[in-house]
């Protein structure tokens, strides 16, 4: 265990750790309850998604339990302190020292402090070469699961180019057989569109369908009726992968940029994959 992540355990929290975090600060930080109420306030305003609440909370939420007092207590030096002591932690993802960032500018303008946003440190965007999946990994992967749900779960995110949210989402009349397309509503940037559904995840949901029964939702969450939750599709996919014998550093959102690329080498036009994707600004 490094020495930061030793003297400072909050570094890197799993969802569930972060939530109580988030509880923590509220009890322990002075004015961080009226911060949170405030940060809850304007992004339900604003429109902004539950995870950029989540997000930005859970940054602003350190770094007042980091040094004990409100953020608006705070002075330059100490933010760049903290925002440097993330940035040489090599166990801490630049998305999380980019919600911190972003979190901060967030929380300054609520309290009309422009000043200190300027202040702040540019963030730059890493642009990464998103790891492919082959064909052949891809099949080793969907046979890997031992239950049907996991089996086309898999399948129909990569056949439709899906993120984990909408999967998750999905209603089972989203689907039309007839038209052989789903429809992903309220998506990321609040669109709708519809994809194609191709004819062999058709036939994995009909097989899934007829044994699992779902009520409203595709695929079940742990409560029938329930939608499925993402930690549970990410934690059955690496799973599948260890199973698999894929030695790649995937995750789900891979199966997303695998689908975009194998269109691609098949000669779909680039505007045309950001329609199926919706936008594909992820």
């Amino acid at each position: 265990m490094s020495k930061n992540k030793k003297n400072y355990p909050w570094l890197n929290t799993r969802p569930n750790s972060a939530k109580s975090l988030i509880e923590k600060a509220k009890r322990e930080v002075p004015e961080f309850r009226e911060h949170y109420a405030k940060f809850e306030e304007q992004v339900t305003i604003g429109g902004y998604s539950s995870s950029t609440l989540f997000n930005y909370s859970r940054a602003v939420a350190k770094i007042s339990l980091h040094f004990k007092k409100s953020l608006l207590d705070l002075d330059p030096d100490e933010v760049n302190q903290f925002l440097y002591l993330i940035a040489k932690e090599k166990s801490a993802s630049s998305t999380y020292f980019k919600h911190t960032v972003y979190g901060l500018r967030f929380f300054f303008r609520l309290y009309d402090l422009e000043d200190r946003i300027i202040k702040l440190p540019s963030v730059r965007n890493e642009q990464k070469l998103p790891v492919v999946l082959s064909r052949q990994e891809l099949k080793r992967l969907f046979a890997a699961p031992f239950y049907l749900k996991q089996r086309v779960l898999f399948a129909l995110i990569y056949s439709a180019g899906l993120r984990v949210g909408e999967v998750c989402r999905l209603k089972i009349n989203d689907i039309d057989s007839d038209r052989m397309t789903i429809r992903i509503i309220k998506s990321k940037g609040k669109t709708d569109r519809y994809v194609p559904l191709s004819r062999y995840a058709l036939q994995g949901l009909r097989k899934y369908i007829k044994s699992a029964k779902p009520r409203t939702y595709l695929f079940n969450g742990k409560v029938k009726g329930d939608p499925l939750g993402k930690s549970a599709v990410q934690q059955s996919f690496r799973l599948a992968v260890k199973k698999a014998g894929i030695n790649k550093d995937v995750s789900v959102h891979s199966l997303r940029h695998t689908y975009a690329t194998h269109l691609l080498e098949e000669g779909v036009d680039i505007v045309t994959i950001q329609g199926l994707l919706g936008q594909c600004q992820d």
